[in-house]
């Protein structure tokens, strides 16, 4: 196959049929036509490229955590930019590469008295994927701390992008939208003692525990948050925690999150999501609209 190929050719390790079940939080998901893991620039503008020439669709995926992918796989070439690793400390700004976990940068910016991004700790998933979402909890969100980014376009141009021009909203950016993929971003923080950062952050790690479902596969928190309400809230007041279909379930710990509780396929998780949209629409008149995104072949 031409993409085996250029993939030899250029010395690019890369994986046919790979399934994606190993690769996202939710432990879900077909087999990936070409699963690629990048570690450079000069490696993910070659693979886009070869991609672009080849009409090959392609998607790229950090840890994996925000991301419900179909029984039938992927087609085309899943990029990884986990190996997009980098990390470095100027006074109080932190650079950091786009595969870099959340909680590895918290802790570097524990390790180097840094504040800001303790309402962090705990999310799951990459610094490029939490810019790509805006992630946020506790009244925290990337939007607040980031100051800039670097991100290669369709066409493997690299370029600089300040937080203004990021578009960033609730669960919102310029990048989902324009194709740009995060390559480092760049957050201010400000100096504080480690003794009292490291209480934050173990108080947020704590309060997620008490309420959330972490030990059980998911894709945090399932839908948006609705104006002027909760998604978890109007799930749990319509009698929908523990409900299930196949394998998926809501959470009776909290009805925010729909579990892989027993091998849960995609298509369980998207019924029951239907499900829970129908009651939710029916009995308060609310539209709930996923946070998860799907991706794969319908």
């Amino acid at each position: 196959m031409p993409f085996c190929k250029f993939c030899k050719d250029n010395n690019i390790p890369f994986k046919q049929n790979e399934p994606m079940k190993n690769h996202t939080s939710f432990k879900i998901g077909g087999k990936a036509d070409f699963y690629v893991e990048c570690c450079s620039d000069e490696c993910l503008r070659a693979v886009v490229t070869e991609c672009n020439r080849s009409d090959l669709p392609y998607f790229i995926i950090g840890k994996g955590s925000n991301i419900l992918v179909s029984d039938k796989g992927v087609e085309g070439v899943v990029i990884s930019l986990c190996g997009f690793s980098e990390i470095s400390c100027d006074g109080d700004v932190i650079t950091v590469g786009a595969g870099v976990s959340l909680a590895n940068l918290c802790t570097f910016a524990l390790e180097n008295s840094l504040s800001g991004l303790e309402f962090a700790y705990g999310i799951p998933g990459s610094v490029g994927g939490a810019l790509y979402m805006n992630a946020g909890a506790y009244g925290g969100e990337m939007s607040q701390v980031v100051i800039s980014a670097k991100a290669m376009d369709k066409m493997g141009n690299i370029r600089e992008i300040k937080v203004g021009d990021m578009g960033l909203g609730y669960r919102e950016s310029v990048f989902k939208t324009n194709g740009d993929i995060v390559l480092s971003a760049s957050f201010k923080l400000k100096k504080d003692k480690k003794s009292d950062i490291k209480v934050r952050m173990d108080d947020f790690m704590s309060r997620r525990k008490d309420k959330q479902p972490l030990e059980f596969p998911s894709a945090g928190s399932t839908f948006k948050r609705p104006v002027g309400n909760f998604a978890g809230a109007l799930i749990e007041k319509n009698n929908l925690k523990g409900v299930s279909v196949g394998g998926a379930m809501v959470s009776d710990k909290h009805a925010g999150f729909v579990i892989n509780y027993n091998n849960a396929t995609a298509k369980d998780v998207k019924e029951l999501m239907e499900k829970i949209k129908e009651v939710v629409r029916e009995n308060d008149g609310v539209e709930l609209e996923p946070e998860v995104i799907f991706i794969g072949k319908e």
